[in-house]
């Protein structure tokens, strides 16, 4: 294995800013001069080989170049790189745009379409060319090509302001660097661990410390302030923090319903469900509709015995109860009740997880799973962005030759100012076929913000840590065990409202005992979690899961409703009589809470509630086939081969049935959370 060399080199990440904008421009324009040439043909000439193949390379080739260098704006530590970056991924996005809304190219595969259908050579397509036409003539109605010229124009300018705000929302998103400070008995209950992570200083006489609103830190305020007043304010001012966003994201939803309407749908949410396996947005409404009518009577139960739980608290305290259940007493007194009824403790689990044994252990499961090996390649600061970043080959299990090289895998885990705050993966280089008939190979990127080391414990994880990692690493493998012929359709490049199934039901491994008893390893003794503790964490799974889903809920909702809704909306009070009326919790004084939900200008507007709709297909492929032996390499192999290899190459449902042998039903999820068998809608 060591001695086999990879086809296709890692690439190099030590870009100054003026490359990346010069690079970026000089593959948009190669980019042009491809549609410029397929513009050119006369209508005779236009084919698939014409036409629709040598767009698609030339987007792909675009891709390869672009999608590294707009990475940087998430990871980089130099502040003039992350703005090129930007600038970069601005520049892409209008070109975008405007390669979207040529009348020229339009023409051409209108015609090409016309002429494969007229001489019989459509029936002589593969599967997966004959969808790369549907999909790309798709693109252009969606686009907005039939419509007249004055009207294409304005929609253009319309596309690049939504993209412009969007890009804006993100930035700012990236780059909050915001904290609140409390003194030492503010932080009472906050364990002494993470506390020794905070930064300590003085203000006036008394010495406070700052906590910012990256999740390790501001977290565990939430879940554990004994005092209300540190939790309220902890909560008003990380709902706060990103108020500059409010307009724009009221912008970006003026921009989409305008634009929907000039496409000739109702709403932005139908133009957007078009293309997702939910078909519409009344399909979606009624999904969460039902679910809400199903989870309100188990989510009002489990919030009476929290709010007596804190009226018994209060009164221990001799703190001053009205009756109320507050967003800041929700974490509080849902860790409060785990550890009252099932006596556990998440800060002795957690030293269970140490960092330095999970992820490679998370790995090594992956790798047994599915057949692949990763090699760690050791080399020079400069082959990656940052010195912290683990960079892997990865191959198939049994590699003799080159054949069998797979791709790259990157792992960025740890914060630090400036990077994306959140757990994501990104998809930086596709697998596709080339016009040689060679490959070119995925390369994908994990970017996280595990807690760090402390003077007194290494590197330890929450239990939804480890569940959020092994999350995240199922969409690395989808990007790295997909094989198609087009870019298009490489990996994770599926319905939306499907993408997050395959890592939802990987989370399934982490509530497993046997699985859990491999990745477990106490940072003292090396005893991996006892049967009890193992026994009361699997039990919590399901603890206040009403509450937890309601939540979801009140995501999901807010994004659909206003872009569903016909005109503009006070968002902050719409934002604050959301939750309250359906996560069945009261806010204080109203926030911009909006401003932080990065998920409506990231990709998911009109589609949060693909997180739940998901996750139905998620639980049926895992009480299906995995449930009854889940490190089983046979049942990894149907999975890599039915689910992870198609990518987006066939219809979803299809894949699912596939995978399955039936067709896909709620059974399993409602089962899941009630403990009964029903039906709900899909």
């Amino acid at each position: 294995m060591a001695s086999l060399t990879a086809p296709q080199a890692p690439p190099k990440w030590n870009h100054t800013p003026e490359e990346v904008l010069s690079i970026t421009k000089q593959a948009l324009a190669q980019n042009k001069a491809v549609s410029d040439k397929v513009a050119a043909l006369p209508e005779a000439g236009c084919d698939f080989e014409t036409v629709f193949a040598p767009l698609a390379n030339a987007e792909t080739e675009a891709q390869v170049i672009c999608e590294p260098l707009g990475f940087y704006q998430n990871v980089s530590t130099s502040k003039e790189l992350r703005d090129a970056s930007n600038q970069a991924k601005v520049l892409q996005r209008e070109f975008d745009v405007e390669e979207s809304m040529r009348l020229d190219v339009f023409k051409a595969k209108a015609a090409a379409e016309k002429n494969l259908h007229a001489s019989g050579a459509w029936e002589k397509l593969s599967d997966e060319q004959r969808r790369l036409v549907e999909k790309m003539v798709l693109d252009d109605k969606r686009a907005g090509l039939a419509l007249p010229e004055e009207e294409r124009e304005v929609l253009m300018q319309f596309k690049k302001e939504l993209s412009q705000a969007c890009l804006d929302f993100r930035k700012n998103f990236n780059e909050e660097n915001g904290c609140i400070s409390f003194s030492l008995e503010e932080l009472d209950g906050v364990p002494d661990d993470v506390i020794s992570g905070y930064t300590k200083r003085t203000e006036g006489s008394k010495e406070v410390y700052d906590v910012t609103f990256k999740t390790p830190d501001i977290l565990p305020i939430f879940k554990f302030a004994h005092n209300p007043a540190t939790r309220r304010a902890a909560q008003e001012g990380y709902e706060d923090r990103l108020k500059q966003n409010v307009p724009l994201l009221e912008k970006a939803l003026h921009l989409r319903r305008r634009i929907a309407a000039m496409l000739g749908y109702d709403t932005w949410a139908d133009y957007i469900t078009e293309v997702k396996m939910v078909k519409s947005g009344k399909n979606a409404q009624d999904f969460l509709d039902e679910l809400e009518a199903k989870l309100r009577p188990v989510g009002e139960k489990e919030r009476k015995i929290l709010l007596q739980l804190k009226k018994e608290e209060h009164e221990q305290r001799g703190l001053p109860f009205d009756g109320e259940f507050y967003i800041w007493d929700y974490r509080y007194y849902d860790r409060v009740y785990v550890e009252k009824t099932l006596d556990l403790d998440e800060s002795i689990v957690k030293e269970y997880f140490p960092v330095s044994v999970v992820v490679p252990t998370i790995l090594k499961i992956y790798q047994d799973l599915l057949g692949v090996k990763f090699i760690e390649i050791k080399g020079d600061a400069k082959d990656v962005w940052h010195p912290e970043v683990q960079q892997f080959a990865v191959w198939e299990k049994d590699a003799k030759d080159e054949s069998a090289f797979v791709g790259y895998c990157y792992l960025d885990l740890f914060p630090r100012a400036a990077k994306y705050s959140h757990a994501a993966v990104w998809g930086l280089l596709p697998g596709y076929e080339l016009p040689s008939s060679k490959r070119h190979y995925p390369l994908r990127a994990m970017v996280a913000n595990l807690a760090k080391p402390t003077p007194e414990r290494p590197a330890l994880m929450q239990h939804d840590d480890v569940t959020t990692f092994f999350h995240e690493m199922g969409h690395v493998f989808h990007g790295l065990l997909s094989r198609t012929k087009y870019a298009r359709f490489h990996g994770t490049s599926v319905a939306r409202d499907f993408v997050e199934a395959p890592s939802q039901m990987l989370e399934n491994w982490c509530w497993e005992p046997k699985v859990l008893e491999k990745i477990s390893s106490h940072y003292k003794t090396q005893e991996p979690l006892s049967s009890e503790l193992m026994d009361k964490l699997i039990k919590s799974r399901y603890v206040n899961v009403g509450l937890f889903y309601l939540r979801q809920l009140f995501f999901a909702k807010f994004d659909l409703k206003v872009h569903v809704d016909k005109e503009a909306a006070d968002y902050t009070k719409l934002w604050n009589d959301l939750r309250e009326s359906i996560s069945l919790v009261k806010g204080g004084k109203a926030q911009p809470g909006q401003g932080t939900f990065g998920h409506i200008v990231g990709g998911y507007d009109a589609g949060y509630y693909g997180y739940t709709y998901s996750l139905v297909f998620a639980a049926d492929m895992y009480a299906t086939v995995f449930k009854k032996d889940p490190l089983n390499p046979a049942l990894g192999k149907r999975y890599r081969d039915k689910i992870l290899l198609v990518g987006g190459s066939r219809d979803e449902t299809d894949s699912l049935e596939d995978f399955l042998g039936r067709s896909p039903n709620s059974n399993a999820f409602l089962e899941e959370i009630f403990g009964t068998v029903a039906t709900a809608s899909l």
